[in-house]
């Protein structure tokens, strides 16, 4: 249109005529003249309208972005953030590659590139990458053979006691999931101000059998081989179990006890302050979140009651018990 309007008045309309026939102003007739006169008839030529579209990041630059955000946290970077966020990734994009985005910009980068937000998963400063690559390349097949060699089973144990970690251990206050409410008014649950707890040690295996026992004393080396003799009593052949480096499990008791029965049971341990490594785990945080964190028991005794229904319920369902072993962390052990 803009072509069509110069030809126009060179061909000798009358500006005014050429606004009303063409439906344009008088002063961008005007500015069109202007930059037509100087020899930049391009100018005529229309521009693409909206966000750009691409990226101002080369194919490099993005795949060096993902790496680092993939392979390190932000403070290993010597940013100030805890976390991947939005803000982060745009101090990142600023001080390595010089480029100045918008929060927004820096989340469509994110869409594009198969990030999303995640809770991510805590792992301890102490853990030995090595220790852990021996597990898996040397120590945890050895124990496959071993038990086939033997005709026997791989059992993955845990305990869930709340005097080892608050974290980790079955108690009343616990709270589960989120509630439906009015917007910013967030819903109130009524339940017992008491505070009260039970434990839990339990055993699994990649073929669906689970074995535990609720207790509520303390974990001590009396109470794990209380579990240890009904273990080995329920058990068809014979078990070799893999357990964390907890103190019990290596007190001298323990080890006199396994000593004694060496060919009904073996104890084997996992590289420290891997968690991740162990299905059982993942038995320990369905119970907390499904058996518990979900229920207002107003005492001991039915909390106890629910935990234990639940694990029953979970014993009769194999095919629960093998999911288990399904994450990525611990699908070495699903074979």
């Amino acid at each position: 249109m803009r072509f069509r309007v110069v030809r126009a008045i060179r061909g000798g309309m009358k500006k005014a005529v050429a606004a009303r026939t063409f439906g344009v102003s008088r002063t961008s007739i005007d500015r069109w003249l202007a930059k037509v006169a100087l020899g930049n008839i391009n100018s005529l030529k229309s521009k693409p309208r909206g966000r750009p579209k691409g990226t101002r990041l080369a194919p490099y630059q993005a795949a060096t972005t993902v790496r680092l955000i993939t392979d390190r946290c932000p403070d290993q970077l010597k940013l100030p953030f805890a976390l991947w966020t939005r803000q982060a990734v745009q101090q990142l994009l600023s001080e390595r590659l010089a480029l100045e985005v918008s929060v927004w910009t820096v989340g469509r980068y994110l869409a594009k590139w198969g990030l999303t937000p995640q809770k991510p998963l805590r792992r301890a400063y102490e853990r030995d990458p090595v220790a852990v690559q021996r597990w898996l390349d040397t120590e945890y097949p050895a124990i496959v053979k071993q038990a086939q060699a033997e005709k026997g089973e791989i059992h993955w144990g845990d305990q869930a006691c709340p005097e080892r970690s608050r974290r980790m251990g079955l108690r009343s206050d616990h709270q589960t999931g989120t509630s439906y409410g009015r917007r910013g008014r967030t819903p109130v649950i009524p339940g017992t101000g008491q505070r009260f707890r039970c434990n839990v040690m339990s055993t699994i295996t990649n073929r669906g059998h689970l074995a535990f026992m609720v207790f509520k004393e303390r974990f001590t080396a009396a109470v794990c081989l209380r579990f240890l003799r009904r273990l080995v009593r329920q058990a068809r052949r014979n078990v070799f179990l893999i357990v964390d480096r907890h103190p019990v499990h290596r007190s001298a008791k323990v080890k006199r006890w396994l000593a004694a029965n060496h060919k009904k049971i073996a104890l084997f341990f996992l590289p420290g302050y891997s968690p991740d490594l162990n299905p059982d785990e993942f038995l320990n945080q369905d119970v907390k979140s499904n058996a518990l964190g979900r229920q207002r028991p107003p005492n001991q005794t039915e909390m106890i009651a629910g935990v234990r229904s639940y694990l029953h319920s979970t014993q009769r369902q194999p095919e629960l018990v093998k999911s288990y072993f399904h994450a990525d962390s611990v699908r070495y052990a699903a074979g």
